[in-house]
């Protein structure tokens, strides 16, 4: 019965947990992360305001999604990258800049959707 401990309900309940810590940690360890959980937090009202339609409303509120967990992703390279070494590495400077190049993506992403559906 050992395996059945993390099956079903415990299962989610525990990854929900793990979750939860990696939000906490996100939130206290990364500015950028609370800038952009402040953005959103900002916009998500806006986007029911503006939106006419549910495709919108979801292209909207999807894009600001999208920023938070592409940025929890940059966030857990970068501890892993500093985790393995704080020395200065090609491969280490890359993993980070490829990371960083991802969140300006996402951050790209939103100002086109908002941009779009607030001209459109």
């Amino acid at each position: 019965m050992a395996g059945q401990a993390n099956r079903g309900l415990f299962r989610f309940i525990q990854a929900a947990q793990y979750s939860w810590q990696g939000m906490v940690a996100a939130y206290k360890n990364e500015e950028a992360f609370r800038q952009e959980t402040f953005l959103a937090l900002i916009l998500t009202p806006v986007a029911f305001f503006i939106a006419d339609t549910g495709v919108e409303l979801a292209l909207l509120l999807g894009s600001l999604l999208l920023v938070i967990i592409v940025e929890l992703l940059n966030s857990g390279i970068e501890a892993v990258v500093d985790r393995i070494g704080l020395e200065k590495h090609e491969l280490s400077g890359r993993a980070k800049d490829i990371g960083s190049a991802a969140v300006f993506f996402s951050l790209l992403n939103v100002a086109i959707i908002w941009l779009c559906i607030i001209a459109g």
